[in-house]
């Protein structure tokens, strides 16, 4: 073996070492970040209901900037929040040559989600796009890699679509039980289910992880704590993009939505999931009736 090839592999040893000790130290410093704003949610004073938009920040009182569809030139996402805040000029309006940071800090004052949580989605697309949050950029569509953010079983999206799919969300926001047909937990797990199981059947490619199956359960449960579930402000935010007049997030805690408090509303919904119960029974029950045949065979 030449010199050449040895200094090679000791050297990509080296910095996959590295790289993997940057990532370990990173997301425990993130975790530590977030049960530090989670703890101190539970003491500070929580922000008016009308004035969680922070005072100089585009939506401030809920007056949102002027809505523009997107063209057809615009770039786009299969991410509904991050659309809206292009479709009213929050972020750029074409979507394009966004940055990772200028993503973070803005989704942070429109959605009030915490500043731990803010940098680290920006930061897991960047990585998974193989980009660097602190120097690159992105166009909303490269969002829509598949198994980034983007995923099968989406509530409001078929696979590869950027636009909503008009019947997934009509018959989303349909399903709400709660007072005035608003959305509860048990409506979300109940309808990811369903969306799964028709979603697995339809699609011969269909893949979806542990991971991305908290992803998505993650996803929808924003509909519950950023939008507290409310089919009238949900219709506009799904259907057009768009933030309805007025509006303004309801998690009213100074250092938003935790990463560490969402999970409260996620275990409830991936948890409430009865398909994924019935689809580990039914890998049981065929490797049961494997081990049997091949028994049965054996014994002939």
């Amino acid at each position: 073996m030449s010199q050449s090839i040895v200094a090679n592999a000791l050297t990509r040893l080296f910095f996959a070492l590295v790289s993997s000790i940057i990532s370990t130290v990173l997301s425990v410093g993130i975790l530590v970040w977030d049960l530090g704003l989670t703890l101190y949610n539970v003491v500070a004073p929580l922000r008016p209901a009308d004035r969680v938009v922070p005072a100089g920040c585009l939506g401030e009182g809920g007056i949102w900037p002027q809505y523009v569809p997107p063209k057809t030139t615009d770039s786009r996402s299969c991410c509904p929040a991050l659309n809206a805040m292009a479709n009213h000029g929050i972020l750029p309006h074409s979507g394009r040559g966004i940055r990772f940071r200028e993503m973070n800090a803005a989704v942070r004052a429109t959605y009030n989600f915490s500043p731990s949580f803010c940098f680290f989605v920006p930061h897991y697309i960047a990585q998974a796009l193989g980009r660097s949050y602190w120097a690159d950029t992105c166009d909303l569509a490269d969002l829509s890699v598949h198994n980034c953010i983007e995923h099968d079983g989406s509530l409001t999206r078929t696979p590869g679509q950027d636009m909503p799919d008009v019947a997934l969300v009509e018959e989303l926001l349909a399903g709400g039980t709660g007072l005035g047909g608003d959305l509860t937990a048990a409506d979300l797990a109940r309808l990811l289910g369903k969306r799964r199981t028709e979603a697995r059947q339809m699609n011969g490619q269909f893949s979806l992880s542990t991971f991305h199956k908290l992803f998505g359960s993650s996803n929808s449960s924003t509909l519950l704590t950023i939008y507290g579930g409310s089919v009238k402000d949900l219709r506009p935010i799904l259907l057009e993009e768009r933030l309805p007049d007025g509006w303004q997030p309801r998690v009213l805690h100074p250092m938003g939505l935790t990463i560490i408090a969402l999970q409260k509303t996620v275990l409830r919904v991936e948890m409430g999931i009865k398909e994924e119960v019935e689809s580990v029974l039914n890998r049981w029950r065929w490797s049961g009736g494997s081990v049997t045949a091949s028994e049965g065979k054996k014994a002939a």
